[in-house]
């Protein structure tokens, strides 16, 4: 049989038992939920073992010779003697040294990319520095449209920070401004949800259009025997679900 043919089978059973889910919990969704859990577990143990122990710690040091690999290879080794109780202690050495060096490469890059990087995104649109004149207001007259797309997200940003900042009471224009931050913020919810929503609707889409593609004699009609395998599994374990007599405890 054709791997191709193989794998549209195992793919339509595994959607299947998935969506028996929206029935009830059953022992098809546990099986196909642990299916994917141990799966993905074991993909992510075993690339892992080649990306890091085979490609960053074994061929460096034992052909290139690169023995500096071996600090960070024991401090690794310490954070293992967790799991020991009586060395336990050598552990918080290599947490220290994670958390403090993490910390330290962390905190530029935030601040640079998360404050820094978004004033600069945000006010250089409406400032042009012109040689000899300084700082000026620019206006796009070919394209005012643009224009007014940055006033409005320089409204957006300062009236959310304005928002979260509590040390000035919101009321009269301050309060204003905080519900301008608010309705900002609900639109950029709102946006968010909109956008995951989505997303999840066109995963939905693309396991629909398996199914239906995989209804094809091609493939043996592997969406239509699943789906009947998969209601009559699920008829059965309903009928001796109610056969069975309730527990006394």
């Amino acid at each position: 049989m054709d791997a191709t043919i193989i794998g549209a089978w195992v793919a339509t059973g595994l959607t299947l038992f998935i969506f028996s889910f929206l029935y009830k919990d059953n022992p098809l969704f546990k099986l196909a939920e642990n299916l994917y859990v141990g799966v993905s577990v074991g993909y992510t143990i075993v690339k892992t073992y080649d990306t890091v122990i085979v490609h960053l710690i074994w061929k460096p040091i034992v052909e290139n010779q690169e023995w500096t690999l071996l600090i960070p290879v024991a401090i690794g080794l310490l954070m293992l003697t967790r799991y020991v109780p009586k060395a336990a202690w050598l552990s918080r050495y290599a947490f220290a040294f994670i958390v403090g060096v993490g910390a330290g490469l962390a905190i530029p890059r935030t601040v640079s990319s998360f404050i820094l990087k978004q004033i600069e995104d945000t006010i250089r649109p409406l400032l042009m520095l012109v040689p000899g004149e300084g700082v000026t207001f620019s206006w796009n007259l070919m394209n005012p449209a643009s224009s007014v797309n940055v006033i409005i997200v320089l409204i957006g940003v300062s009236s959310v920070l304005f928002y979260f900042f509590f040390s000035v009471e919101h009321k009269g224009p301050g309060k204003m401004v905080a519900r301008t931050g608010v309705m900002f913020l609900m639109i950029a919810f709102g946006a968010a949800f909109g956008y995951t929503v989505m997303a999840r609707m066109s995963l939905l889409i693309g396991r629909l259009t398996d199914l239906i593609e995989y209804s094809d004699p091609s493939y043996g009609r592997p969406a239509l025997w699943l789906t009947l395998v998969t209601i009559g599994t699920l008829f059965v374990l309903s009928r001796r679900s109610r056969s069975e007599p309730p527990d006394s405890h």
